[in-house]
């Protein structure tokens, strides 16, 4: 069975969150505090995808999803938020999560985001290419699902890969943000089209010699993006 940690302390919430994951199939594994969520994931190391609230009473959801993305970048995060603020969108997508979702959520909500990424983790486990792709510096190694910069290896999520496959299998090619939130979190996908720009960014600092001029993923204003040597 699929396992889905739940990192949320507000006892009701939680067991909304685990009965409606139960429901669909899922095996949540339930956590109140960051630290039990850390130690959670050390004890089952095959879950696949991570749902993080951010307020809690030791350490937040945001220094959680830090720790965890410093040792694994395969797992889905999807982080948890009474808050609407913009900047927790960011924070949260930043430090390395794939998704967030705004409480109150209603469970087909949720369950859908979590199904895209164990959809993800799917393909991932099926890819038959054996293929690469090498543009300029960059090396993409489509079986194992790699980037290699210079001879460099960069750490990548899971996003992030899909989002650099999409790029390098188009180069020169405009690429609007509705075409990139359709390949890389699904045409289900209800979420906002600030994760594209997000993520864009968190990978810009990863791949670009400086981010706030980038020369390989450049801005078509009003558009999209673009991938380009």
């Amino acid at each position: 069975m699929k396992k889905v940690l739940v990192l949320e302390d507000e006892t009701s919430i939680r067991s909304f969150v685990v009965i409606n994951l139960r429901r669909v199939g899922y095996e949540p594994i339930e956590a109140g505090t960051g630290m039990e969520a850390l130690e959670r994931l050390r004890e089952n190391p095959d879950i696949g995808v991570a749902l993080l609230d951010i307020m809690l009473p030791d350490i937040d959801g945001f220094e959680v999803c830090r720790r965890i993305r410093a040792t694994n970048q395969k797992i889905g995060i999807i982080m948890l938020s009474a808050r609407t603020q913009e900047m927790d969108k960011v924070t949260g997508l930043m430090t390395g999560a794939d998704d967030y979702v705004t409480k109150p959520f209603s469970p087909a909500e949720l369950t859908a985001r979590v199904d895209a990424l164990y959809r993800r983790l799917g393909d991932d486990d099926q890819e038959s290419d054996t293929g690469e792709i090498i543009q300029g510096p960059f090396k993409l190694n489509t079986r194992n699902r790699t980037l290699e910069k210079n001879g460099q290896r960069i750490r990548l999520t899971q996003v992030e890969y899909s989002i650099m496959k999409m790029f390098m299998d188009n180069p020169g090619k405009a690429l609007s943000r509705e075409d990139i939130l359709n390949t890389v979190w699904g045409r289900d996908y209800f979420g906002e089209l600030k994760i594209v720009d997000v993520n864009i960014r968190r990978l810009r600092i990863k791949i670009e010699d400086d981010s706030t001029n980038p020369t390989y993923i450049t801005t078509v204003w009003g558009f999209g993006y673009k991938w380009g040597m």
